[in-house]
């Protein structure tokens, strides 16, 4: 598995990219991020967490690594991100818990 650290560094790599590429989606998308990630009825370490989940169960290795980081920096202990996982293995059997692996090794190259 990669290290983390690389996969944030690369996905911040491609979306400076793709900002330069095309800069009037990625300000849109930018815009739609921002709307959503704002805390509101949830806070944002909650909405990190769902985020989570669903990059579990959208099996997105690069999510994972992206959201996991956001989750620790909005203030997520490592116990209340497995936790979410574990929701997500539940909802998606075998094929969640072998992205949980990955959940696991951000946590260890994060921590």
């Amino acid at each position: 598995m990669e290290n983390t650290n690389e996969v944030l560094s690369q996905i911040d790599s491609s979306l400076k990219k793709l900002a330069a590429q095309t800069p009037s989606q990625m300000q849109s998308f930018g815009r739609m991020l921002e709307a959503v990630e704002s805390p509101g009825k949830l806070d944002r370490k909650t909405k990190e967490l769902i985020a989570i989940s669903l990059s579990i169960a959208g099996k997105c290795h690069r999510c994972i690594a992206f959201h996991v980081k956001n989750a620790l920096d909005a203030g997520a202990t490592s116990e209340e991100i497995l936790e979410a996982s574990w929701v997500a293995v539940m909802m998606g059997g075998g094929p969640a818990l072998m992205q949980l692996q990955l959940v696991q090794k951000a946590l260890e190259d994060l921590g």
